[in-house]
This record gives C-alpha cells, sequence and structure tokens, in this order.
C-alpha cells in the first residue's frame, strides 16, 4: 500500500487591501523582492504593490512577464534574478504568471509569494506548474519540493476584477471534487503521483463544492457591483485554499485531462478561459462515470445557471470532426495525462462518446429548463 500525503503552503491570508500591508506577510521571506507581473496587472495592481513593500522599506523590483509559462521565459527571469540578488520572488497576476514565478523560484532556490489578481483558476496554492510551450501549446507539469511559502489575495483586487475570471475559477473549482471523489473510488493517486490523497484531501474538496452551491450566484452579484462581501469572500477562499487544496491533496481525473485534451486543437475554442474549458470536462466526466439523470442535472443545470458553457457550441468546437474529437481524446488518455486516475481503464473511443454525450445532454437539459 502506497503512503498517504498531504502539502499546501505555509501560509494562506486574504483580505481587503491586502496590498497595502503586504510588506507584514513578505517580510519574513525576504527584503529584495522581484515582483512578477505582466503589463496590464503591473498597471492593476504591480505598481500600488511596489509602493507598499517600498514604504515599509522592503527593496522591491519588478520583471514584466512575456505572457507564456515557458522553459524560456523561466530561464529568462532566472537570469535576471541571479544578476540581480533578489531573496525573494513574487507572482503577481493570474496562473501563468504565478506558474512563471513559483519555476523562477525554485530554479534559484528562494521563496516565492503568490499575490492572484484574480480567482479564475486554483493554481495558486499548489506545489506544481503547468509549462507550455512558446507558442502556448501544453508542455508538462513541474513539480517542485514544496507549495509556496505564502498565498495573499487581495479580496478588494477580486471585486473589482472582471466577472468572468471568477466564473471561471468556479468552474475549474467545481471540477474539483467530481476529481477527487473518482480518485477516492479507484483508490488511485494524488496529482503528484507521489502518494495517495488524504482524508483531508477529500474533505477539502467537498467543502468547495459545498461553498460553490451555496454562494457563486451571490458573489458573482456582488463582483458585477464590486462589493467586497462575505460570499465574495467565501468564493475567493473556494476558488482558491479550497480547490487548491483539494486537487493536489485530492488528484486529478478525467476533466483536467480533457481540458489538456483541448490543446490538440487549433482555433476559437483557445479564446476559451481554462475554468471554461474545465466545465465542459466536468460534462464529460460525468458522462464516463455514467452518471444519473439527478446528478448529471446537479451539476450540469449548476453550470448553466452561473453562465459556464456546457455544449461543444458554447466552448467553440460545434464544427469539430469526428477526427478532431478523436484527437482531443487521445492526447486526454495519454500516457503523462491524469485519465489513468479514473477507476476501472478509459479508452479514446470512450471519451469521444462521453464527448458527445455531455454535449447532448447539456442541450437537452437547456431546452428542458427552457420550458
Amino acid at each position: 500500500m502506497s503512503d498517504q500525503m498531504f502539502t499546501s503552503p505555509s501560509r494562506y491570508v486574504q483580505g481587503i487591501d491586502l496590498l497595502e500591508r503586504a510588506a507584514q506577510y513578505v517580510r519574513p521571506l525576504g527584503s529584495t523582492p522581484l515582483i512578477i507581473a505582466d503589463e496590464i496587472v503591473w498597471d492593476i495592481a504591480g505598481a500600488r504593490l511596489q509602493e507598499s513593500l517600498r514604504g515599509d522599506e522592503l527593496q522591491a523590483t519588478k520583471e514584466i512577464f512575456g505572457g507564456e509559462a515557458s522553459m524560456n521565459e523561466i530561464k529568462r527571469i532566472a537570469e535576471k534574478v541571479e544578476e540581480a540578488g533578489n531573496d525573494v520572488i513574487i507572482g503577481l497576476g493570474g496562473g501563468k504568471t504565478i506558474d512563471t514565478a513559483r519555476a523562477v523560484a525554485d530554479h534559484a532556490k528562494l521563496p516565492v509569494a503568490i499575490f492572484p489578481t484574480a480567482v479564475s483558476a486554483d493554481a495558486p496554492t499548489a506545489r506544481v506548474s503547468v509549462i507550455y510551450t512558446d507558442e502556448g501549446v501544453f508542455d508538462s507539469y513541474l513539480f517542485y519540493e514544496k507549495n509556496p511559502e505564502l498565498v495573499a489575495v487581495d479580496t478588494r483586487v477580486i471585486a473589482n476584477a472582471p466577472v468572468r475570471t471568477m466564473r471561471s475559477g468556479i468552474g475549474d473549482a467545481l471540477a474539483t471534487c467530481v476529481e477527487a471523489r473518482a480518485v477516492n473510488r479507484a483508490n488511485s493517486r494524488r496529482m503528484d503521483d507521489t502518494a495517495r490523497p488524504t482524508l483531508a484531501g477529500l474533505a477539502l474538496a467537498e467543502m468547495c463544492e459545498e461553498t460553490l452551491f451555496a454562494y457563486a450566484h451571490q458573489a458573482l452579484r456582488d463582483n458585477e457591483a464590486h462589493i467586497v462581501s462575505r460570499a465574495l469572500e467565501n468564493i475567493c477562499e473556494a476558488n482558491t485554499l479550497l480547490s487548491g487544496l483539494g486537487f493536489e491533496n485530492g488528484g486529478l481525473a478525467a476533466v483536467h485531462a480533457i481540458h489538456n485534451g483541448f490543446t490538440a486543437l487549433n482555433g476559437d475554442i483557445h479564446h476559451m478561459t481554462h475554468g471554461e474549458k474545465v466545465a465542459f470536462g466536468i460534462a464529460v466526466q460525468l458522462m464516463l462515470e455514467g452518471a444519473d439523470e439527478a446528478e448529471a442535472d446537479r451539476y450540469i443545470g449548476f453550470m448553466q445557471s452561473v453562465g459556464l458553457p456546457t455544449t461543444l457550441e458554447e466552448i467553440h468546437l460545434q464544427d469539430a470532426s469526428e477526427e478532431d474529437l478523436r484527437r482531443i481524446a487521445e492526447l486526454a488518455c495519454s500516457e503523462g495525462e491524469t485519465m489513468k486516475q479514473m477507476p476501472g481503464e478509459i479508452t479514446p473511443t470512450d471519451v469521444v462518446e462521453a464527448i458527445k454525450a455531455a454535449d447532448l445532454y447539456a442541450r437537452g437539459l437547456q431546452e428542458r429548463l427552457a420550458k
């Protein structure tokens, strides 16, 4: 029987106007932080974070992220860190910036602090980066010895972020429990393949799902109105902490394998966010598992009610050929993918049929609800 393991960041903190108090959480990690952010995020929050840290006597410098979490970009920034002698890395922004910051910190053997500017995915807490080619095609997962030392979420920044980012995060977070349960049923392994999940991982995944069903609609309305409500705070925690710890300690299964399978195709699907593509993947996993109507309605109906895509048309794949679906399915079932964590053996043919079934089911549910 393989070992069980639980991993998490050293510290998670969220609160209103946290950027103004960032130094109290960053100072224990170092005094010369490098802030990595893209140009848009720099204008939204980067300059403010730098000013706040400098005001508290931390010598914060910046590096503008090029946009792709690729090995070339990681090497480029790591060389700058070596020259400048920074002692802590701060990743400020979305998933790819955060993944790059983690890789740079690992390369330089430095602590890393993650400041997400949107709750659009559950990447911030994890000890893994998703690496892409310079062209944006999924390349590999990079696993680290440890999770970030700090994850800090400024809930006012989140309340002012586009509503689509929170909605996407809800899609990503909803997959957490669906996948963790499948891994648990299969007595399979953690996302990093090192050990079996713990009960704690499954419990966090279940709490994540419970929070989404209870607060998602309210939080999206509050996000629209830029209100930092308790509902919005709860969804920040669900999308980031509960989902992050839940997926890492509970395991990934078919949903994220399907998501990665989509990179086999070019075209408009890549205008969809990570969480939007994951949402469709949830419906596909439900079909692979043979979910009954009550379960399928619960998840697919919830996704439709918050505005997440559930049909092939909504993820711009209405014209996908049989061959296209096969390419997605084959990549999703490839050796390094998390499809192997599912109970039983799943073939590319199973996946092709489940994609069609998910699309048909979602369209049928829309028609039923429209009556």
